[in-house]
């Protein structure tokens, strides 16, 4: 169960850092541009790519052993950084997720290529899932559960952004709520780096 939640935990800071992203996604459902689409496609990407990380360097581990302890290390070191750059925005409070302004409706095929070519060429994506979530994931008692848990963060994020987008749009761009967001991120990832080290 340990496993289970340190994987969302992990994954839902990570996903939720990521704005481009996520503004993309977010300005889409406020359209009602094929939400749903979208979000299939950016937590199907992310839960390959979860899989690939953890199990990924699983195997990389036993062919070289000290890979995966060095970019543990340097997942701790990542994730106190992050940590701290929530930290910061939700003392300065000046956060909130924007939804761009784009017109025009495209059709379903459409909305899920520019689906994966947003969320392809973002290289946080390969350094969150793969490397970050991966290397934290081969540490685990049991990394598939740990895998399942990060993957579950990817769907409820992104399904929430798709699904409620009209009525998240408002509480997701104020600055105050937006503080306590981020917050709460920040405590996520320092407690996982914690863990990690002890």
């Amino acid at each position: 169960m340990w496993s289970f939640l340190t994987g969302f935990g992990v994954a839902i800071g990570l996903i939720v850092a990521i704005g481009a992203q996520n503004a993309w996604v977010l300005s889409k459902s406020l359209r009602g541009e094929h939400p749903a689409v979208i979000a299939v496609v950016c937590f199907s990407i992310d839960a390959v790519l979860i899989t690939l990380g953890v199990f990924g360097l699983s195997t990389v581990q036993a062919w070289i052993p000290g890979l995966v302890p060095l970019l543990t290390w340097l997942g701790v070191g990542l994730l106190c950084w992050l940590a701290a750059q929530s930290y910061w925005r939700a003392w300065q409070g000046n956060g909130g997720l924007q939804a761009a302004e784009e017109g025009g409706r495209g059709s379903a095929w459409r909305m899920a290529g520019q689906a994966m070519v947003i969320s392809l060429v973002n290289p946080h994506v390969y350094l969150d899932t793969v490397v970050l979530i991966g290397s934290v994931g081969a540490q685990q008692a049991v990394p598939a559960y740990y895998a399942l848990g990060a993957s579950l963060a990817s769907v409820v994020w992104f399904s929430s952004l798709a699904g409620l987008g009209r009525h998240l749009g408002g509480w997701l761009r104020s600055p105050l709520h937006w503080r306590v967001f981020d917050a709460g991120i920040g405590s996520v990832m320092l407690l996982v780096a914690v863990s990690l080290v002890a």
